[in-house]
């Protein structure tokens, strides 16, 4: 079953690419962003008509969305065709442009195994770090993601305003957060498999979508195939993405994004390399997926748009505008079209995402170096992969490849190293749309870092394989650069002690295992309550990691988030002022409108320093709590009547 997670991201999307009529690197790189393209306008439009959001309905949206692109993109296709015969009928001295022949099959089995290694060793990595896909990741953003997964199952309400009950904002009708990985998902949640491993699942199908978007996106953008392999090989070895974003946060929706950029970039290519509806629909899909997934990455795309368009202008890269002109304007137009309704929302939350900060952690010089040897956020530099990744970026340079790329990497690492180490107006301005978060640039950096190590190991393989043709004949000029290569890769692989795996499956252990914040006796607490709560519910502590209780078993919680209600709200008058219940008419109404029966108390916080619900405090001493339930991480009370209470 746990296949059907993995399946889940590409299936959908496959079926919409083959109408679009892409195929090869980039028909498989591209089927999760288009799957996420089509749940992001999934969303929208089942939400605005009524349609409840399930199994059923999802498929058929993608059955219909698979005609309504792809019957345009087949029409336009067949026209052409017929337009290009008569062309050829009538002057036959003007063949129409013939399409680039077909890699061999031995380049394909080249970056084959490139792109299997670097899924191999993100797998792995990931797979020792979180010990378990039982795991429970133990940081601030995880019980909020795994709760709007199940209020869309349980509510089949597709709309992002519909989760501003798991916000603790109930009946605001504009609140937002993209919802879009969280809809994929949820039609899944308990028919295919349980929270813990459906989050997991989902986690480790990004990890593997990333090498293969590398190598679809250096492919497509003309880079040799030994030097896509090699990118795709060692593009899950940096811990800046796909790793501190997975525990730290963890931040997957922003994960699924970042990890699919480089897809997005390998259909981008189509624009300018074919005349016809595929390539401008297909990118336009994969902005909605983009910026339903997050909205930040708008302007991550933004970047790479802006510096490919300079690159087209100034001949950094080869184009003709007589056949582009017109698909770049229908891609711009579909775009903004296709990503719009799902940004628009975004903002009537902008204010709380652009004020949000977070401290300085690095002097400038410092935050300059982790840039150059893509080691943010670390103490101790990627010494040998960064090293390499930075020769790697003089050789693009000099060899004027991907130059678009590099002034990227020169941006978001420019913007990284200022939302690290400098306080001021003009840099919460520039990163406020990433919550004003240092470690989100840093998960944007290593897509250039990997095209970089690729560009080194094929620089040097390609003329130690040059001078071996020359002696030795055609067949030794593709078998030598092949070896040295993957002799380099597996030489870079030993220097940094086995792809950095010991150091990424720690970082990812951080907050991947079983400790403070929820704990196995905690979840055993929660399935108590969900035999006995009756659906109402459930008092809890804001910091002890209850607000997991409905994500795991069903049973809904008083504070839905660590960040609590508010002591003036309805949650608020519980969490405080509990223990006044016999004083205070508005504890008492706030109880009695709620439903409340059960109170329960765990071990530990999330944040060491966070203390105790005011209103939870020694429990055992309220004469109106009666314990009914314990373990040693966990107690339930039932709140009883006042000629009820213990003696």
């Amino acid at each position: 079953m746990s296949a059907l997670v993995v399946l889940a991201y590409w299936v959908p999307g496959l079926v919409i690419g083959l109408a679009l009529r892409l195929r090869g690197w980039t028909l498989a790189a591209a089927a999760p962003v288009l799957t996420f393209g089509g749940v992001g306008l999934g969303t929208y439009a089942l939400g605005r008509t009524g349609v409840p959001w399930n199994l059923l309905t999802v498929a058929l949206w993608f059955l219909v969305l698979a005609v309504v692109v792809g019957v345009p993109t087949w029409l336009v296709a067949r026209r052409r065709a017929k337009a290009l015969d008569a062309a050829v009928e009538t002057e036959p001295g003007d063949a129409p442009v013939v399409a680039p022949a077909k890699r061999p099959l031995r380049d394909n089995i080249v970056v084959l195994v490139g792109v299997v290694a670097g899924m191999a060793v993100g797998a792995l990595t990931f797979l020792k770090g979180i010990k378990s896909l039982n795991t429970v990741n133990q940081d601030w953003d995880a019980p909020f993601h795994g709760n709007a997964i199940r209020w869309i199952a349980e509510h089949e309400a597709s709309l992002p305003s519909a989760l501003g009950q798991i916000a603790n904002l109930p009946g605001k009708a504009d609140y937002f957060y993209p919802n879009t990985y969280h809809a994929l998902l949820a039609p899944l949640l308990d028919k295919v498999v349980a929270m813990p491993e459906l989050l997991n699942l989902a986690a480790l199908s990004m990890v593997l979508a990333w090498p293969l978007g590398v190598a679809a996106m250096a492919l497509a953008w003309r880079v040799p195939p030994l030097a896509a392999a090699t990118a795709a090989a060692v593009s899950t070895w940096f811990s800046a993405f796909p790793y501190d974003s997975l525990w730290r946060g963890p931040l997957w929706p922003y994960v699924a994004g970042v990890a699919l950029v480089p897809a997005t970039l390998a259909l981008a290519r189509k624009i300018f390399t074919e005349r016809g509806l595929g390539g401008p629909i297909a990118v336009a899909l994969a902005m909605a997926g983009l910026v339903g997934l997050h909205t930040s990455l708008a302007f991550v795309m933004a970047v790479y748009a802006l510096l490919l368009l300079v690159a087209l202008v100034v001949r950094l890269e080869p184009v003709d505008w007589q056949v582009a002109r017109v698909p770049l304007l229908v891609t711009a137009v579909l775009a903004v079209l296709a990503a719009l309704p799902l940004a628009l929302p975004a903002f009537a939350n902008a204010a709380g995402v652009t004020s949000a900060g977070w401290p300085e952690f690095a002097s400038p010089s410092d935050a300059f170096g982790q840039v150059l040897l893509w080691s943010p956020t670390q103490g101790f530099p990627l010494w040998f992969l960064g090293g390499a990744a930075l020769v790697g970026i003089v050789l693009m340079m000099l060899h004027k490849r991907l130059l678009w790329v590099v002034g990227a990497w020169v941006v978001l690492g420019g913007l990284y190293a200022a939302c690290a180490s400098i306080n001021s107006k003009l840099v919460d301005t520039l990163t406020g749309p990433f919550y004003n978060d240092a470690w989100r640039f840093a998960a944007l950096l290593p897509l250039a870092g990997a095209l970089a190590v690729g560009e080194l190991v094929w620089t040097v393989a390609t003329r130690i394989g040059a001078k071996s043709e020359a002696r030795l004949g055609a067949r030794a000029g593709f078998v030598v650069p092949v070896a040295v290569g993957l002799v380099g890769v597996l030489a870079l692989a030993v220097l940094t002690k086995g792809a950095y795996l010991g150091r990424n499956t720690q970082r990812l252990g951080w907050s991947n295992h079983d400790f403070s914040t929820v704990t196995s006796g905690e979840r055993q607490a929660y399935q108590w309550l969900k035999e006995h709560a009756d659906g109402k519910p459930v008092a809890n502590d804001i910091g002890d990691g209850s607000v997991w209780m409905y994500a795991l078993a069903g049973v809904k919680p008083v504070e839905w988030t660590f960040y609590g209600a508010g002591e003036d709200s309805t949650a608020g008058a519980i969490s405080y002022h509990l223990q006044e219940i016999e004083t205070n008419p508005r504890v008492q109404k706030a109880v009695k409108d709620l439903g409340v029966r059960y109170v329960v108390v765990g071990r530990g916080t999330v944040r060491p320093e966070m203390p105790r619900s005011p209103g939870l405090k020694d429990l055992d001493s309220f004469p109106l709590a009666r314990k009914v339930y314990s373990n040693p991480d966990a107690a339930v009370y039932e709140l009883v009547e006042p000629g009820d209470q213990r003696p």
